[in-house]
């Protein structure tokens, strides 16, 4: 496994991200948006990273970009509009480096609204969904393999809402019993979910 630490050139300047590529046969690449940069999401979030390290486990490189504003990343916060472009900057810049790699994407809560918008900018083998927040943004249709993950006991996303929009969007729903929004004490119950739903 080797470990890359960049800042990748975006409208804003450059974005801080960490690229970690198991070698060998390479079967994808997994760009994983964290959490709200206002309220201490990071790269390093412990859901961000549980996927990341599933997706290397199973042969492909991992891609996990502070937004903006966030650690070493540049710019300020745009309520999801730029962060999806920066995104898309970020998935053209590896893409060089990685020809002809399948994509996958994944969300985590703010990051998930992010990637259900950057999905349609950019194609994607599967779009994987983690407590998005569908209460706090408008999310658009969704493509019908897209995967919901989220806790039936999330105290900031009604569980019920997920449901229901997932429901709307007739998509797979993957649900983690006694989970919280964050997954304390249940990541490895995510990550079982995550590995059963990426195309890893």
């Amino acid at each position: 496994m080797k470990r890359y630490k960049l800042r990748i050139p975006v409208a804003v300047g450059k974005l801080e991200t960490v690229i970690d590529d198991p070698e060998g046969e390479r079967r994808g690449l997994l760009l994983v948006a964290h959490p709200h940069p206002l309220h201490g999401g990071t790269l390093d979030n412990k859901v961000v990273t549980t996927l990341a390290k599933a997706a290397n486990e199973a042969g492909w490189v991992s891609v996990r970009p502070n937004f903006r504003g966030v650690g070493m990343s540049d710019g300020i916060y745009d309520a999801g509009m730029g962060e999806t472009e920066d995104l898309l900057a970020v998935a053209r810049f590896v893409e060089a480096s990685y020809p002809n790699l399948p994509w996958a994407l994944a969300g985590f809560s703010f990051g998930a609204f992010v990637q259900h918008r950057l999905r349609q900018q950019l194609d994607a083998r599967r779009l994987i969904l983690v407590a998005p927040a569908v209460t706090m943004y408008a999310f658009d249709p969704v493509p019908p393999d897209s995967v919901l993950i989220y806790g039936d006991a999330d105290e900031l996303i009604p569980p019920a809402a997920m449901l229901h929009w997932a429901e709307q969007q007739q998509i797979t729903v993957k649900v983690i019993p006694n989970a919280g929004h964050f997954f304390h004490g249940k990541l490895s119950e995510l990550r079982q979910a995550f590995t059963e739903s990426c195309p890893c």
